[in-house]
């Protein structure tokens, strides 16, 4: 492998404990009545995908907590593709010599915070700083470290919203997908899309074609995009 593409990795949430996910998939299966001597791997590939989802909804309610924006499950440490934190992968030199494109979207948090329970609509401050917390700041850290280092790294922020936007989502969490694999139309009526213009087609256009060319040959082929420079924002290329 020569190169990676890292987008909107939610590096501020640290692998989960592997006694907390043990907890919450016991909770899990309680859920979806599978308790006893089943064979659970059978049972669970006979279970409803209605089932699956609406169990998995339950059990994040029921784990809810205010501030808190890790799911009920996701990548455990210590298992499969998570052998170690994220910082002590780095240090250990596991992308040395990668080719590197990665960025955000400018709004990430508010797929998280824009629909709160409580109906209190969290300040742009707080989308922002909770933005940086989880997703840029480990972002930019990995892109200094290979930077610093001479790897070839490439960083985005993806800012497009748009311009009827109701939820007031902005440049959310995944907003950049449909543009990355030009499949906008595959989401009608999707509020973090709005209606798309022929300027957001374009925009696919560009962004998808410098991703394909970066995996082709290792460079983005986008106007303006240069390598990141460690530390330096203003290498950093906006797209919106």
């Amino acid at each position: 492998m020569q190169r990676v593409i890292m987008q909107s990795s939610p590096f501020g949430l640290p692998p989960q404990d592997p006694d907390v996910a043990a907890e919450h998939a016991r909770r899990y299966v309680d859920i979806l009545g599978l308790t006893g001597g089943l064979d659970l791997l059978e049972a669970l590939r006979r279970v409803p995908a209605e089932r699956v989802l609406s169990a998995y909804g339950q059990l994040a309610g029921e784990l809810a907590r205010p501030g808190n924006v890790s799911p009920p499950m996701y990548p455990v440490l210590g298992a499969p593709g998570i052998p170690a934190a994220w910082q002590q992968a780095l240090a250990a030199g596991r992308l040395d010599g990668k080719q590197v494109l990665t960025g955000t979207t400018k709004d990430e948090m508010t797929a998280f915070l824009a629909f709160n329970p409580a109906g209190v609509a969290p300040s742009a401050e707080l989308i922002e700083a909770e933005t940086e917390l989880v997703f840029r700041d480990g972002t930019l850290a990995v892109a200094d470290h290979q930077a610093a280092a001479g790897h070839a790294t490439y960083v985005y922020q993806f800012d497009y919203a748009p311009a009827d936007d109701p939820a007031h989502l902005g440049a959310t969490h995944c907003a950049e997908l449909p543009f990355f694999f030009t499949t906008i139309d595959a989401y009608p009526g999707s509020p973090m899309l709005g209606e798309p213009t022929a300027a957001a087609r374009d925009l696919a256009g560009t962004f998808s074609h410098a991703a394909a060319s970066f995996v082709a040959g290792g460079r983005p082929d986008a106007d303006g995009w240069e390598p990141y420079q460690s530390g330096d924002s203003e290498s950093i290329r906006h797209f919106g």
